[in-house]
């Protein structure tokens, strides 16, 4: 079973910047994309950037022009650089992968906290 790991969570000003990373616990096989989803208490996890296999991507509107998903093949792992940090952006963050040998498969979730 595989497990993935998110860092690099913490707290920042609004405006600041976080870079947040996931690692896979192994090495996954034919992956369809992988992604980012965040969640506040109360709310419904929200769906906010992905990576497909192709390496084209996909972002909420929110974070469009100041979060950006990358990844690493041959690490299997995929990062969220946040610039332009916003209050509203305070949630826990997780990552997820969608493969054909292990389905979807989440991460344990990172805080993010925008605040001065």
């Amino acid at each position: 079973q595989v497990h993935l790991v998110e860092s690099g969570g913490g707290l920042v000003q609004p405006g600041g910047s976080l870079r947040l990373s996931c690692a896979a616990s192994t090495i996954i096989s034919s992956i369809y994309a992988m992604g980012w989803s965040r969640q506040v208490p109360g709310k419904q996890r929200e769906l906010i950037a992905l990576i497909f296999s192709g390496g084209r991507t996909n972002y909420t509107d929110s974070v469009k022009g100041r979060f950006t998903i990358s990844r690493d093949n041959a690490k299997n792992m995929v990062y969220l650089q946040m610039n332009s940090l916003k209050p509203e952006d305070t949630a826990i963050y997780y990552c997820n992968i969608n493969s054909a040998s292990t389905g979807l498969t989440w991460g344990q979730g990172t805080q993010v906290t925008v605040s001065s």
